[in-house]
């Protein structure tokens, strides 16, 4: 009914051409992707051929913008046409989109009769934030729980891919609409080969390389099913990249050209004004109008866009485009920004407020706000109008409160700085910092991360991802008591974000705090539905109630999405209730689904083969369990259940010198306080008393203090 609604209000702002009805429409969104780096905007340094041919057969908007130069609010924008402040979503956390009270592109082609499916590859795309209303199918299956930052959150383009796909041809005689997005080539840059090492002299446009190939697996496969020629093609950027200029390496500061400019290609179909270029700007807003005029759909007047089409630069004057980011504030405690297109000037409203001449001066060299009182104002006019006051995020529902209340979790939370902040032009030198701390951070330096993030947090108090960064470079030091600290605080400023719950939940289960898990758990259910279930489900499996772990088992695999760590779980579960053939089969499912993967991380097979291993040793068939055990080792010689699984098994078949071996290339292999008290309780469950004593004394005398010790393990 909403889209029906806004098919009939307003007035026709159509183009001169249209679409036949049930035209395929396809939206690519490649998540921070500058303009200036694609061949087809002049850039000469990498190698795009999918963008190249799609360019050819396309409109080529040369100058479009975003409106936030951030993920999810910009998104928004795209998909219900309307900027920020109508919409309400002004930041990557804190904020949902309500379907009630916009007019979503994917509910209106539903009601057209299109089936309709979503393929992100972030987690701040993740289907709770409102995007998922209106698809018949939203796959955000995000693994969690690997150490990067929550803006880091993110699967392979090329796994997003596979489940496009598959999608895809069981719609291909329907009208569909597809929205298919990458987060290549979003930070950090880590391209597969052969882009790695192709471009490893820019690690950015190696994203940018393997981003074009991912695409061109979507419009391959278009080809082959023979509706790539009559299909509607769009593919676009959220947001740009700094990549060092104006001092911002990333994006979410500044609103400066380098991250508000995107590259924007309209294919129509049968070849419809291909090779055509638009000059009048463009901006994110206006992509909706377009696939709905082009579909003989009316526009709404109160949306800020209209059709790309109806850009003939024929206007006697330059339409406004507007931009903002409110990420200073929320984040750091420094000024939000807004900025204003008009042609080729660009004002931007700081505390030392801006105006550049984009055509003489593309890289914003240049402030000419000093002197211009006229323009100035009248540029400060035009801006308010398009201004809406910020309303504070983290607005949980009142059963999540109470739980983050009865956890001693009570603060400022979700609240909004007011008066005089910093401009963050001000605040370059701590930017520096920051970017220093997040380099060590993420190259898991933690003896160089741990002063370098709290100096940062010193200064940004409020700064969420260090908190987590130092949580988990905390934990990754052995340092588990201040990691959770870390977690703690940042779950108390964020409000109860579900991801930092999550981090919590996950260490206290770890250190066998059982009930504060399940109470973390719960607060992370309202994001990380799947994820927190694993902890309940491994939780009630710990405490021995198998009928509680097998329901979260199960619940966690019926909402994993691409993520195997559930069944992984459920293996377990299936073990310890005595079903073990089943328990077999589970991972017989996780290594075909790793096997059919093109990007394989190997850190979410941990723990697969140590539970083939457990079930062999249960069979009685030694050979078989010795060499999985082995096997898991050697992925991963961290995981010190497998070196007391072996070593007990040794014991078992009765060879003594294998189970000294095993514990010694444990302690070896991981050599602080954990690997010693797991070698103690191993010699104690074989009942060696007398060497278990002697290897705590000698633990004691290496880590004194050291709690797992002093209790005696």
């Amino acid at each position: 009914m909403l889209g029906l609604l806004w098919a009939l209000s307003g007035c026709s702002r159509g183009p001169s051409v249209q679409v036949p009805s049930g035209t395929p429409v396809v939206l690519i969104s490649i998540d921070t992707l500058r303009s200036d780096r694609l061949p087809a905007y002049g850039y000469t340094a990498v190698a795009t051929p999918t963008i190249d041919a799609l360019r050819r057969d396309g409109i080529l908007f040369e100058r479009a913008y975003s409106h936030v130069p951030l993920t999810l609010p910009a998104h928004v924008s795209l998909l219900c046409g309307r900027l920020p402040g109508e919409h309400g979503v002004r930041d990557n956390m804190g904020y949902a989109v309500d379907p009630a009270k916009n007019p979503m592109l994917q509910r209106s082609l539903r009601d057209l009769g299109y089936a309709t499916g979503a393929f992100v590859s972030a987690y701040v795309l993740r289907g709770s934030s409102g995007l998922a209303d209106g698809f018949d199918v939203y796959e955000d299956g995000i693994e969690v729980g690997r150490e990067i930052g929550l803006g880091s959150l993110q699967r392979p383009g090329g796994e997003t891919l596979g489940l496009a796909l598959e999608w895809l041809r069981s719609v291909k005689s329907k009208p569909f609409f597809v929205f298919f997005h990458i987060y290549e080539p979003h930070a950090p840059y880590a391209a597969p080969e052969p882009f790695r090492s192709r471009y490893a002299a820019s690690p950015y446009d190696g994203e940018v390389a393997a981003s074009d190939a991912v695409v061109g697996g979507l419009l391959d496969e278009l080809r082959r099913l023979g509706l790539y020629e009559r299909s509607l093609v769009l593919l676009l950027s959220d947001h740009g990249e700094g990549l060092g200029d104006h001092g911002e390496d990333e994006h979410g500061i500044f609103l400066y050209r380098s991250t508000l400019q995107v590259p924007l290609l309209l294919k129509l179909p049968a070849g419809q004004r291909a090779g055509a270029t638009i000059r009048e700007p463009a901006q994110l807003v206006d992509v909706a109008p377009t696939i709905l005029s082009l579909l003989g759909q009316r526009v709404p007047e109160e949306g800020a866009g209209t059709s790309l089409l109806d850009l003939d630069g024929s206007r006697k004057r330059p339409r406004a485009i507007y931009s903002e980011t409110f990420y200073p504030r929320l984040h750091f405690g420094w000024s939000d920004l807004a900025s204003l297109i008009q042609g080729d000037e660009h004002w931007i409203e700081a505390p030392e407020p801006e105006l550049y001449d984009l055509s003489r001066d593309p890289g914003e060299e240049r402030n000419l706000a000093t002197g211009q009182h006229t323009k100035v104002s009248d540029l400060r006019d035009a801006l308010e109008r398009f201004r809406v006051p910020l309303e504070a995020p983290s607005e949980v529902d009142e059963e999540t409160r109470r739980n983050l209340a009865a956890l001693g979790y009570i603060g400022t939370v979700g609240s909004v700085l007011h008066g005089d902040l910093p401009d963050p032009k001000s605040q370059r030198e701590a930017l520096r910092d920051i970017r220093e701390a997040f380099r060590l951070y993420t190259a898991r330096d933690h003896s160089g991360a741990i002063p370098a993030l709290r100096k940062v947090l010193a200064a940004n108090p409020r700064m969420l991802d260090a908190w987590e960064a130092l949580g988990r470079s905390l934990d990754g030091a052995g340092r588990p008591a201040e990691a959770l600290e870390a977690y703690q605080e940042a779950l108390r400023l964020s409000g109860g974000a579900p991801p930092f719950a999550l981090s919590a939940a996950t260490l206290l289960l770890r250190l066998g705090r059982y009930d504060e898990a399940v109470s973390h758990a719960q607060i992370a259910l309202a994001g990380h539905l799947s994820a927190a279930n694993d902890v309940l489900a491994q939780a009630a499996l710990r405490s021995k109630r198998l009928d509680d772990a097998e329901r979260y088992a199960r619940a966690a695999v019926a909402q994993r999405g691409t993520r195997l760590a559930p069944l992984v779980i459920l293996g377990e579960v299936l073990f310890a209730e005595g079903r073990g053939n089943e328990a077999l089969t589970v991972t017989d499912q996780v290594q075909e689904e790793f096997n059919r993967r093109k990007n394989r991380d190997l850190s979410i097979l941990k723990g697969v083969c140590l539970l083939r291993g457990k079930i062999f040793a249960a069979r009685g068939e030694a050979e078989r369990a010795l060499a999985a055990f082995e096997q898991e080792i050697q992925l991963f010689p961290d995981q010190l259940a497998a070196y007391s699984h072996l070593a007990v098994f040794y014991g078992i078949v009765g060879r003594p010198e294998e189970v000294r071996s095993t514990l010694q290339r444990m302690i070896a292999a991981n050599p602080g306080a954990p690997a010693y008290a797991e070698a103690v309780r191993t010699l104690r469950v074989l009942k060696d008393e007398t060497s278990a004593a002697r290897l705590l004394e000698e633990a004691k005398r290496r880590f004194p203090g050291d709690p797992r010790l002093e209790k005696g393990v």
